[in-house]
Formats: structure tokens, C-alpha cells, sequence
């Protein structure tokens, strides 16, 4: 029983730094990345279409995305979607290939993009200690159902603190080395 909340724990809060390093990795750098491109949804029949799916997205060079695009007609819709995007990018077309210069990031950008990262870090600590908090509300439960001892309730909530103790410096190792790699020039 205790076993179970410890392994769900575990496996939650895992998914909760898996989750962070997704999020993380559309936070433009100044490197081009294809995964920059990857919340773009583009009108294709009538449906919101991932950007993966109606065209291949490459990176041609360290400050440039190329996209190849599988039906023709959806070139201006794609220039048009990346355009809308928050991402501050301007697509040239050429045909069927669309290339996406990123510009290079100023001192006062890299500062907003790690005060974003360091937000959504903090929303990823956050989760995973919603996540002891359950953990440590279902080991109340069994105490009081007197399931477990107060011995075990014990040793059990100090495992659990040492899981989040783990998760959380996942968390921080993950934000350093965002953080490195946003201010890098």
C-alpha cells in the first residue's frame, strides 16, 4: 500500500519534469530548433492541423528553419500562421520551401525568456509538491483508518520528502542549463 502512493508519487512527479523539459524546449534560443516551430496550428480542411503534420520543419543552419511544405496551396496559410505566433518570426517563402531567419536575441529578450523559464520552473515546483501533498494526505488516510503505523506514516512521508528533494533538483538542474543556454551569445 505504501509502496504504491510512494511509486505513484514517483512516477508523477516525473512526468511533471518530463512536462517542464517539453515546455521549456519551444522557449526560442538563439539556435534554430525545429521544436521552436511546434505549437503552430495551421487551418488545413477546415481542421487546426499541427505544423509537423502538413509540412517537414528542418533546421537548415544554426539561425535558420526551413519548412517544406506537402500541399502547395498551404504556403501563405503556414507564413500566415507563424506571422500570428507570439514567436516574433518572419517567414520568407520560396515555392514550396519556407525558410524562417531567426533573428538574433537582444540582452532585454534573453532577460524576459529567462524570467518566462524561471516562471515555468517554479509552476513545475509547484506541481510536484501538489503531488507530496497528496501523497502525504493518502498515508494520513491510512494511518487513520489505522492501516499503517505512525512508525511507517513516518518513514513513508521522510521518502516521499526525499523524492520531491530529487524532483525539485531536477527541476533546478533543468532551469540552469536553460538558463545557460538562453543567455549565451
Amino acid at each position: 500500500m505504501i509502496n504504491e502512493i510512494k511509486k505513484d508519487a514517483q512516477e508523477r512527479m516525473e512526468k511533471s519534469v518530463e512536462a517542464l523539459k517539453n515546455t521549456l524546449s519551444k522557449v526560442r534560443t538563439g539556435r534554430a530548433h525545429p521544436s521552436i516551430l511546434s505549437g503552430i496550428s495551421v487551418e488545413y480542411y477546415g481542421a487546426p492541423t499541427p505544423l509537423n503534420q502538413v509540412a517537414n520543419v528542418v533546421a537548415e543552419d544554426a539561425r535558420t528553419l526551413a519548412i517544406t511544405v506537402f500541399d502547395k496551396e498551404l504556403t501563405p496559410l503556414i507564413e500566415k500562421a507563424i506571422m500570428k505566433s507570439d514567436l516574433g518570426l518572419n517567414p520568407m517563402s520560396a515555392g514550396t520551401v519556407i525558410r524562417v531567419p531567426l533573428p538574433p536575441l537582444t540582452e532585454e529578450r534573453r532577460r524576459d525568456l529567462v524570467k518566462i523559464v524561471r516562471a515555468e520552473a517554479e509552476g513545475g515546483r509547484v506541481a510536484i509538491r501538489n503531488i507530496r501533498r497528496d501523497a502525504n494526505g493518502d498515508l494520513k488516510g491510512l494511518l487513520k483508518d489505522k492501516d499503517i503505523s505512525e512508525d511507517e506514516d513516518r518513514k513513508a512521508q521522510d521518502d516521499i520528502q526525499k523524492l520531491t528533494d530529487a524532483a525539485v533538483k531536477n527541476v533546478d538542474d533543468v532551469l540552469a542549463a536553460k538558463e545557460k543556454d538562453l543567455m549565451e551569445v
